[in-house]
């Protein structure tokens, strides 16, 4: 767990790994057939403390800071615990599931926003997931 320095004004805010959430991604990524996600190269937090009304963000690592890393292509998943824990299970594989939409096919460390249009949309991608998901959880 990270814990930032005393008095800051970040102090209550703290990540820890999230093994149960790589656990889950990793089986929606199987089931789903998403081979171009590199599981090696997700990580997964959970968060605590944190303001922000997201109930998951996804990192992407671009790359310039690969390039000056010396490093691959990454992304984290962080799922804000004070919104994400609520849910049922089937809402949190929603919520992973539009994380997971903000990779884009290529894996390049770049995110895909929610305001692309045309062919292979944010919108469109997420809902084949999501449409993907419900036929093979009935």
């Amino acid at each position: 767990m990270r814990r930032l320095k005393k008095g800051s004004k970040f102090s209550k805010f703290n990540w820890q790994e999230a093994p149960d959430i790589k656990t889950r991604v990793l089986t929606l990524m199987e089931g789903l057939r998403l081979d171009y996600l590199l599981g090696e190269r997700l990580f997964f937090y959970r968060s605590q403390g944190s303001k922000a009304r997201a109930y998951a963000r996804t990192w992407g690592l671009p790359k310039i800071w690969q390039h000056a890393l010396g490093t691959e292509p990454a992304y984290i998943i962080e799922v804000i615990s004070g919104y994400f824990d609520k849910l049922s299970p089937k809402e949190q594989d929603k919520v992973l599931l539009h994380e997971i939409s903000h990779i884009p096919k290529n894996f390049s460390g770049a995110l895909v926003p929610h305001t692309r249009h045309g062919k292979g949309s944010f919108k469109g991608k997420l809902e084949i997931l999501i449409d993907k998901y419900f036929e093979s959880y009935d």
